[in-house]
């Protein structure tokens, strides 16, 4: 990369902060932004990694991670306009992929999902927005415009123009490029709740069949049952090595 492409770069970075952060009032703040420093020291240590030079840009990431609390591979790919807000517990992979003025929050990792070599870090299109604490994993692909809400578990392919949201991550919104304005998606599928709402009407139908059972062996209900009194001292004091015992409330409770 040539300087002066590097210092166009800086610039859409710097005004990427002034786009995305109402805090932001003046550049003497945005240059101690966490996030431009990070962002600096990675296009750095991405050049040399580039020329393949050993472990200077390792080295230099680490600071950055010191120093910002950001930890990016010199070996992903990031574009233009690139803005990390706040910043801190922010992790992007070695083959992370990143379009042009993408937006991570604190706490996202764009990470793998295993030991595999290779592609194995996630590709964000351009105008992607991240939210706190999300995760996307593995080789997908996150497509152009997309957000992804905050503590959200990405495992899969996000289409364009959508919203994510939840552990594992579904599609719950879209967004008309055009207008900018969100519909919702109704009526998607959710095996988990389905699964939880047989059990809740299985569980009543046995309550049901259950009072109807001992509704009708009433008479004889009470007789097989201990009272809790009549359980005899000599059992109480094989609990105790030393033959002393307390009296247990053992309805208590229930």
């Amino acid at each position: 990369m040539s300087f002066s492409r590097a210092i166009h770069t800086l610039c859409d970075d710097v005004r990427a902060i002034f786009r995305n952060d109402p805090a932001a009032h003046n550049l003497a703040e945005v240059l101690i932004y966490p996030g431009l420093h990070a962002i600096v020291l990675y296009r750095l240590s991405h050049a040399i990694w580039k020329r393949r030079v050993p472990f200077l840009p390792r080295f230099i990431s680490q600071i950055a991670r010191f120093w910002t609390g950001i930890e990016i591979h010199p070996g992903a790919t990031i574009g233009r306009g690139f803005f990390i807000d706040h910043g801190m517990g922010v992790v992007i992979g070695e083959t992370a992929e990143i379009g042009d003025r993408v937006m991570l929050y604190q706490g996202v990792t764009l990470g793998g999902t295993g030991k595999q070599s290779g592609k194995r870090h996630p590709t964000l299109h351009d105008d992607v927005v991240i939210g706190v604490g999300a995760s996307v994993l593995g080789a997908i692909i996150i497509g152009k415009g997309a957000r992804v809400g905050g503590g959200a578990v990405v495992l899969k392919n996000v289409p364009p123009h959508t919203t994510a949201i939840g552990v594992p991550a579904r599609i719950v919104a879209t967004r008309d490029p055009a207008t900018g304005i969100a519909q919702r998606v109704e009526d998607l599928p959710d095996p988990e709740a389905e699964m939880l709402r047989g059990l809740r009407a299985k569980v009543l139908e046995l309550e049901d069949r259950l009072t109807d059972l001992e509704n009708a062996t009433s008479t004889h209900h009470g007789e097989h049952h201990l009272t809790y009194d009549a359980l005899p001292d000599s059992l109480w004091r094989t609990l105790d090595d030393n033959g002393q015992y307390e009296e247990y409330n053992l309805g208590a409770g229930i």
